[in-house]
């Protein structure tokens, strides 16, 4: 097995890690108190899945290793790739699509996901249902930026 190889799938396995917490897992509202409103609490992961629980965790306390992880092995695929990455225009677009990809996750998915799993508020709560609409429209396009990584990937097109 080539060292470029070894490091392309622990980058994979990596890439997939760090995106993972950035999916939205199926989150109800809270539910109503005895008291009649909805519960305003902080976010309490024992109220939620073994999913959800797993990926709060992998936020808090994986993300920076995770990422610097990605970030070195994405380096060394660079470096043994040198200068026959300009040869490749759809790897170039596919770096840039990434690249968009995570500042989406980590600069508006992941805070989200954490404010909208704390907010008290019920099903038909306007604003409860407004935060998970956006939750769900970011999510359906950073579904779309990975598979048309996908599709560059697979396809390898020569675009100039």
């Amino acid at each position: 097995m080539s060292t470029f190889s070894i490091l392309l799938t622990i980058h994979v396995a990596l890439a997939v890690a760090l995106f993972l917490p950035s999916l939205p897992p199926p989150v109800r509202p809270a539910e109503p108190t005895a008291g009649g409103g909805a519960s305003a609490s902080p976010i309490e992961p024992a109220e939620h899945g073994l999913l959800v629980r797993f990926l709060l965790v992998l936020q808090s306390h994986g993300t920076v290793a995770i990422g610097a992880g990605l970030a070195a092995t994405g380096l060394g695929m660079l470096a043994l790739l040198g200068p026959t990455l300009l040869a490749q225009p759809w790897l170039l677009l596919a770096l840039v699509i990434y690249a968009t990809n995570l500042a989406l996750a980590y600069f508006i998915q992941r805070p989200n996901l954490r404010r909208l799993l704390g907010i008290g508020g019920s099903a038909d709560d306007p604003v409860w249902r407004a935060r998970a609409r956006r939750q769900r429209y970011v999510s359906y396009l950073m579904a779309g930026l990975t598979g048309t990584i996908a599709f560059l990937m697979s396809t390898k097109p020569a675009l100039w």
